[in-house]
C-alpha cells in the first residue's frame, strides 16, 4: 500500500492569480448589467414574465442573501418599462345603492382630471344654483304659481259664501274652523234668536247649511290635490330651473368624456342627483336630512357632508407612470394586501363612512403590473395567505374586513364593487417552504407554476472571476465606496470560495459579499487609504470573525486550561481527536472532541452511548452501525464476533448528529481491538462506508482550523495534523497561518481514502492485506485486530459451552 503524503501547502488554499486581471483598479471596469451566476433562474424569471397564462405566477427560491429581490426586481423593471401604463382606477358614489360603490376604469392620468372636473363642478353649482334660484325671473314663476293656486282657493270660497249668502247663511271662521250660520237682515242672530223662530223656518235653515256643508267638504277634500299640485309645479319648476343650471355644465363634461361610455353613464346619474336633491345646493350648510337610497338612517344622522357624494375617490393614480408598476409590499397584511374600508368618528361619536374612505392595498397599485412578496412574511400574516389565493383565483380585489367575512359585525357597511385583477405576483422564500407548500397545500402548485431556483455556487473560472470584479466595481459607484485595487479583488473572491467552501466555486449570495465591500471600504478609510487594498479586506473579514467568536475563544481557552480534555502529544489506545462543527448565527467553527473506545467480551454489538442516552441522532446512530457492518465483512467471515464494543464523544453534553465522526470511531475502535496506541498530535475527520472507504464531510475548513489552534495555543511540535478524506481536498480554503505552519513544517493535512490508510498514519503501522492464503502480515494492525478477536471467540465459545464437559461455566 503506497504511503499516503500530507498535502503542499499550494493545495491547502487556491489563490487568485492578479495577473489574470488587467486592471488596477475597479475604476476602470465597467458596471455589471447581467446577474451572474444564476443562469437557470433568469430563464425561469424570463419564461414567467413571458407567460400570461393563469396560475403563472413565479416562487423565487434559494437561500438567504442570494440576491432574489435585487435579481427579480431588476427583471421585472425591465419588462414593465416596455409595457404600456395600467389604468387608473376610482370609486364613485352608487347613487341608487350607496353602501355599494361603482368603480371606474379609467385611462392612466384621467383619475385624478375627473377628480378635479367633479371638485370644480360642485363648486360651480353651489355658486349657480342658489343664483338662479334668487334671481327675479325664479321669483316671479314661482309667485305665478303660488297666486294661481291662492286665487283658486279664494275663488272656491267666494263662490261658497255667495251661495251661503243667497240662502241668508253666513260662512264665519272660528277656531275649530269654517261653520256656517243663519242670518237676519244681514246679521248673525244668536242661538236664543235661532230658537224663537217657527220649526219650520229652523228646518229650512238647516237643510241649507247641509247643503252648504256639503259643499264645503268637497271644497275641503279638494285642497290636498291642490297643494300637492301645487308643489308639483313648485318642483318641476325647481328642476326646470335646476337642469339650466346643471345641463350645460354637465354637457360640458359629457362631451369631454364622450369616448368613455362609463363616465357618461356616471355623469348622468350625477346629473339626476343634483336635480333630485337641489335643496342641498340651495342650502349646502344646513343639509336636508334626506335618507339614501337603501339605508334607514337619514345622512344628516350618519354625518356624511352631502355633496361628499359627488366626489371621485381615486384609488390607483398612474399619472406619473412610464409602465407598468412593481410593487413590493413589506408588511403584507390582510388589509395591505387588499384595501380596507376606513370609518371617521363624528362630532357625535358614531363612525362613519362612505366611498371616500376605501383605501387600496398593494393588489391595486399592482393591477396590470407585478406584485413581488415575501413568502415568509404573508403566511405569517392571518388570513393574508388565504385572501391572496382568493384573489388570483378569482381575477377580482373584492374588499371586505375579516368582520364581514366572519358575521362578526352587524353594522352597515360599504360592499364595493370587486375590482378586475391582472397582475403577475412573485412569491421570495426558502426552498423548504416552498417544498412544504406544493406537499400541503393543492391551491399552491396551480397558483404558482414558475419555480425560479437561485442556486448557492458558481463556477470559478477567468470569466466569472471578471464578472465578479465588476461587481465589486458597480457596487462601489452604487454605494459610494473607494474603489478596490486587484489583490482587494483578488482576495474577495478567495473568501467566496471559502463561504462556499470549495476551490472551484464562488459563493452567489451576494449579501454577504457586499456586507464585506463595504466593511473593507470602512478600514480602508480608517487606515487613509484612497483605495481599497488587500489588507483592508482581510482587516474586514478578520473583523467579521473576532465580533462573533466569543464562543469559540472561550472553548479555545477551556481546552488550554485542561477542563475539556484534548491531547496534542503521545500515544493512547482506543483514543482519537475526532472533529466537528458547532454553527452559531452565521459563524461556524471547527472544535475537538475526544473519541474513546472500549473492548469487552460480547455477542458482537458495537454500543452507541451517544445514542443509548438519546444525545445521538439518526445519522450519527446509521455512522456507528455502519462500523459493525465493516467489522463483520473484514473480520467476521468465519468465526462470530464475540465482542461487545462502546463509543462515546467524551464530555459531550448535548445532541451529536452527522456521520464525519464515523471514521474517528472506527479508528479508535481498530485500536483498542488491536490494542496499539493512537498519535494523539493527530486529528481525524471522515464518514466512512461498509467497504473502509471514507467519505467526504462537510465543514472541512473549520475543522481543520479548530484542531490547528489548540495546536498552536500549546505548541506546534511538527508532529500534529489532520487526516481528512481525499474527496475533500478540492473544498481546501484554508486560514493564511495554517498554510504557513504547513509550509514551515509544523502542520500537516493527510488525505486519506481508506480506513486502511488512516490507520498506518495514526499507528505508525502497517494496515497489512491479506495474503493468497488469507492472512495478515505479522504485527500489521488487520493482524492484530483479527488475533484479538479470534482470542475473545475462543473465550465466548468456551463461556457457553455446556457444563460437565470440563469447561469452567460460571
Amino acid at each position: 500500500m503506497d504511503t499516503v503524503q500530507p498535502l503542499i501547502p499550494e493545495a491547502l488554499c487556491r489563490r487568485c492569480d492578479l495577473n489574470q486581471f488587467a486592471f488596477a483598479t475597479t475604476a476602470e471596469l465597467d458596471d455589471l448589467t447581467e446577474i451572474i451566476g444564476q443562469a437557470r433562474a433568469v430563464e425561469a424569471v424570463r419564461f414567467g414574465i413571458g407567460i400570461r397564462r393563469d396560475g403563472y405566477n413565479l416562487y423565487a427560491l434559494g437561500p438567504q442573501g442570494a440576491g432574489k429581490y435585487s435579481a427579480i426586481r431588476q427583471f421585472l423593471e425591465q419588462k414593465a418599462a416596455t409595457e404600456t401604463a395600467p389604468a387608473d382606477w376610482c370609486y364613485v358614489n352608487n347613487f341608487e345603492q350607496p353602501h355599494r360603490p361603482h368603480y371606474l376604469k379609467l385611462p392612466p392620468g384621467l383619475g385624478v382630471t375627473l377628480r378635479q372636473d367633479m371638485a370644480q363642478l360642485v363648486e360651480e353649482l353651489r355658486t349657480a344654483i342658489p343664483a338662479v334660484f334668487e334671481s327675479e325671473d325664479y321669483r316671479t314663476r314661482r309667485q305665478v304659481i303660488e297666486e294661481e293656486f291662492k286665487e283658486r282657493e279664494e275663488k272656491v270660497f267666494e263662490e261658497l259664501k255667495q251661495a251661503a249668502q243667497k240662502r241668508d247663511i253666513a260662512l264665519i271662521r272660528t277656531p275649530a274652523g269654517l261653520a256656517f250660520a243663519p242670518k237676519h237682515e244681514g246679521q248673525v242672530i244668536s242661538p236664543e234668536q235661532y230658537q224663537s223662530l217657527p220649526q219650520a223656518e229652523q228646518d229650512q235653515v238647516q237643510a241649507d247649511i247641509s247643503v252648504l256643508q256639503d259643499q264645503l267638504l268637497a271644497t275641503i277634500q279638494e285642497l290636498p290635490r291642490w297643494e300637492k299640485e301645487l308643489r308639483d309645479r313648485l318642483k318641476a319648476l325647481d328642476r326646470e330651473m335646476a337642469l339650466f343650471v346643471v345641463g350645460h355644465l354637465m354637457d360640458e363634461l359629457r362631451q369631454k368624456y364622450a369616448a368613455l361610455e362609463e363616465i357618461v353613464q356616471y355623469l348622468n346619474a350625477v346629473q339626476q342627483d343634483v336635480i333630485d336633491n337641489v335643496d342641498d345646493f340651495r342650502n349646502p350648510e344646513e343639509p336636508t336630512p334626506v335618507p339614501f337610497a337603501g339605508s334607514p338612517l337619514p345622512r344628516s344622522l350618519l354625518g356624511l357632508p352631502p355633496l361628499r357624494r359627488y366626489q371621485v375617490n381615486v384609488l390607483v393614480d398612474h399619472s406619473a407612470a412610464q409602465g407598468a408598476r412593481v410593487i413590493y409590499e413589506d408588511y403584507p397584511t390582510y388589509q395591505n394586501l387588499i384595501g380596507q374600508v376606513e370609518h371617521m368618528a363624528t362630532q357625535t361619536g358614531a363612525l362613519m363612512t362612505d366611498f371616500n374612505l376605501i383605501k387600496p392595498g398593494a393588489l391595486h397599485r399592482a393591477n396590470g403590473g407585478y406584485l413581488i412578496l415575501d413568502a415568509r412574511k404573508v403566511l405569517q400574516q392571518p388570513l393574508a395567505w388565504e385572501q391572496l389565493k382568493r384573489v388570483l383565483q378569482s381575477h377580482e380585489i373584492r374588499i371586505e374586513s375579516p368582520g364581514q367575512m366572519f358575521g362578526l359585525v352587524s353594522t352597515v357597511s360599504l360592499e364595493p364593487e370587486p375590482i378586475p385583477l391582472e397582475v403577475k405576483v412573485v412569491l421570495l422564500g426558502e426552498r423548504m417552504l416552498y417544498y412544504l407548500l406544493y406537499e400541503y397545500d393543492p391551491d399552491f402548485g396551480e397558483l404558482f407554476k414558475v419555480e425560479v431556483d437561485f442556486e448557492d455556487e458558481m463556477d470559478r473560472s477567468p470569466e466569472n472571476n471578471l464578472l465578479y470584479a465588476r461587481l465589486v466595481a458597480t457596487l462601489a459607484r452604487k454605494e459610494g465606496l473607494r474603489h478596490f485595487d486587484r489583490a482587494a479583488v483578488a482576495r474577495t473572491i478567495e473568501h467566496s470560495a471559502r463561504l462556499i467552501g470549495d476551490t472551484k466555486k464562488l459563493s452567489t449570495r451576494m449579501q454577504s459579499i457586499a456586507n464585506l465591500l463595504r466593511e473593507a471600504d470602512y478600514w480602508a478609510g480608517q487606515a487613509g487609504d484612497e483605495v481599497v487594498s488587500a489588507a483592508a479586506v482581510q482587516r474586514a473579514i478578520d473583523a467579521q470573525v473576532q465580533r462573533a467568536d466569543r464562543m469559540r475563544g472561550r472553548m479555545q481557552e477551556e481546552i488550554e486550561r485542561g477542563t475539556i480534555l484534548i491531547d496534542t502529544q503521545g500515544e493512547k489506545v482506543g483514543q482519537i481527536n475526532g472533529l466537528s462543527v458547532l454553527m452559531l448565527g452565521n459563524f461556524a467553527f471547527g472544535r475537538p472532541s475526544r473519541i474513546t473506545a472500549r473492548i469487552r467480551l460480547g455477542k458482537g454489538e458495537v454500543v452507541d452511548i451517544e445514542r443509548e442516552v438519546e444525545l445521538g441522532g439518526p445519522i450519527h446512530s446509521k455512522g456507528v452501525l455502519i462500523l459493525a457492518g465493516f467489522l463483520g465483512a473484514r473480520f467476521g467471515q468465519e468465526r462470530p464476533l464475540s465482542l461487545s464494543a462502546s463509543l462515546v464523544f467524551e464530555q459531550s453534553y448535548s445532541g451529536v448528529e452527522g456521520d464525519s465522526a464515523s471514521s474517528a470511531e472506527l479508528y479508535a475502535l481498530l485500536s483498542a481491538l488491536a490494542e496499539t496506541p493512537i498519535k494523539q498530535a493527530l486529528a481525524v475527520t471522515g464518514s466512512v462506508n461498509q467497504h473502509g472507504q471514507v467519505q467526504a464531510i462537510g465543514g472541512v475548513n473549520e475543522k481543520i482550523e479548530g484542531f490547528f489552534d489548540v495546536c498552536r495555543a500549546r505548541g506546534l511540535t511538527g508532529e500534529q495534523g489532520v487526516l481528512i478524506p481525499a474527496s475533500n481536498v478540492k473544498h481546501l480554503m484554508l486560514r493564511q497561518d495554517v498554510v504557513e505552519a504547513t509550509a514551515a513544517g509544523q502542520f500537516y493535512v493527510y488525505p486519506v481514502e481508506t480506513i486502511d490508510q488512516g490507520i498506518e498514519i495514526l499507528t505508525g503501522l502497517p494496515a497489512g492485506e491479506r495474503d493468497e492464503a488469507g492472512h495478515f502480515p505479522e504485527g500489521s494492525i488487520n493482524q492484530r485486530v483479527e488475533a484479538r478477536l479470534a482470542a475473545l471467540a475462543e473465550k465466548w465459545q468456551a463461556f457457553s459451552a455446556p457444563a460437565g464437559r470440563g469447561e469452567v461455566k460460571p
